[in-house]
């Protein structure tokens, strides 16, 4: 054979005098995220001829809010256990086939030297989410990915084998297979408002009701606004029917609204799932989780012999926050704090120990979507091919990211998937049997 020539939507073939013309498999994905510059990527590395639609002025805004601004890009944890939705197997198949040491070592190619940290997570050397972005826009130049951004899809349609996409300008493109990697919900202020779950609807598919995932939980009670800001080490607790449903330790943050942190957001989705069915929940904090409730009992006993001659309010300073002491006494039910320690009944300590070890909160609700680090539901999975993420209602339709009815807890686990499923929807998008 002769010289070929790359086009973007064709190649040139010359053999033997016969000039022959070969289409380039046209490729389109919906949304410049993670999942959907993963996509590209690995579409493009098959030959195909890429096209990103990102509504967005530019790709990736959300990957530069990840881990704080550093990018947690993975977990070296990552296996179904740490994935919710209605069938969290499905993100077995996907975390094999581009797994965690393959995302680490595709990112070592691009230029991303990693480290390991607490609880697995692993981060760019640079601590910089920028630089993650930055590798991740330079392959996508290197492979030709056209990249149309300010474009916003309006409708997708399928007909005689090629889908039809039109923009809200009114614009239109045509490929042969297309990936959905929208995204879902949360953070809408990067482009996240739900649209590809409206799209995927009109393309004949189910989504699982959404609600918002990794986020801040509200609480009943009169004194938030009084304790808003303080922050300790505890563990916190999420309780259904007295049963715990779910628990995690860490940092924890009181708001006027309820409770923030990384442990609570770890819980969050937990919550958001029992409200979501309509089921009463309740949170359980322990504020002093490193010593025994015998112990504690012990302690709290010496202290206030020990400083008998001061208020009760006092006695708890150096012990707890000094903002959550009058709170703490007051749930205990003790109206004067000024009165002496040593005036304190058995009983009145009993439930200040109880408050320290075991204190309990109605949940009414979450944060809203703006505050939410994830989705969750999303485009039903059981409609969906675990091994090539296409679609089993639309050949050549692919699904990629959050857009599906998989979220993964917080700790570098969502990025996980947003790679391994566009790493997967776009090699199958550019196969030729598709």
């Amino acid at each position: 054979m002769g010289n070929s020539i790359n086009l973007q939507a064709l190649t040139i073939w010359k053999c033997r005098g016969i000039v022959m013309t070969i289409k380039t498999k046209r490729v389109i994905v919906v949304g410049g995220g993670a999942a959907g510059m993963l996509a590209a990527i690995s579409a493009s590395r098959q030959g195909a001829g890429v096209t990103i639609l990102e509504r967005n002025p530019r790709v990736g805004k959300k990957l530069l809010t990840t881990g704080n601004g550093r990018c947690n890009f993975t977990n070296i944890y990552a296996d179904s256990t740490r994935y919710y939705g209605t069938n969290p197997d499905f993100a077995q198949t996907g975390l094999a086939k581009f797994s965690i040491q393959a995302t680490i070592a595709f990112f070592e190619e691009l230029g991303i030297a990693h480290k390991v940290e607490d609880g697995g997570k692993v981060f760019p050397m640079s601590d910089q989410a920028s630089s993650v972005l930055d590798v991740l826009r330079h392959e996508l130049n290197e492979r030709a990915v056209t990249i149309n951004c300010d474009a916003y899809v309006g409708e997708i349609r399928k007909q005689q084998g090629t889908f039809t996409i039109t923009l809200e300008s009114g614009a239109t493109l045509q490929a042969d297979s297309v990936i959905l990697a929208a995204g879902g919900k949360a953070m809408p202020s990067t482009g996240s408002d739900g649209n590809g779950f409206l799209l995927a609807e009109k393309l004949g598919h189910t989504v699982i009701n959404a609600f918002p995932g990794l986020v801040q939980l509200k609480l009943e009670g009169p004194f938030f606004k009084q304790i808003d800001g303080v922050k300790f080490v505890g563990t916190v607790e999420i309780l259904h029917n007295g049963k715990s449903a779910a628990k995690d330790r860490g940092d924890i943050l009181f708001g006027n609204y309820g409770v923030s942190g990384p442990p609570v957001l770890q819980v969050s989705r937990t919550a958001a799932q029992l409200l979501h069915e309509k089921k009463a929940v309740q949170l359980k904090i322990t504020m002093l989780d490193t010593i025994s409730p015998d112990n504690l009992k012990k302690l709290l006993a010496a202290r206030f012999d020990r400083q008998s001659s001061k208020t009760i309010e006092f006695s708890l300073v150096g012990l707890i926050n000094k903002r959550l002491i009058p709170v703490i006494l007051k749930e205990a039910g003790i109206e004067e704090i000024k009165r002496p320690v040593a005036s304190l009944s058995a009983r009145e300590q009993e439930k200040i120990m109880g408050i320290l070890t075991d204190w309990r909160f109605t949940v009414t609700g979450t944060k809203g979507w703006p505050c939410a680090q994830v989705t969750a539901g999303g485009v039903a999975t059981d409609e969906i091919n675990p091994y090539t993420m296409e679609s089993n209602l639309v050949k050549g339709l692919f699904f990629a990211g959050e857009i599906m009815d998989i979220d993964g807890q917080c700790g570098g686990f969502n990025l996980q998937w947003a790679w391994s499923s566009g790493f997967i929807a776009g090699q199958n998008a550019a196969l030729e049997n598709n």
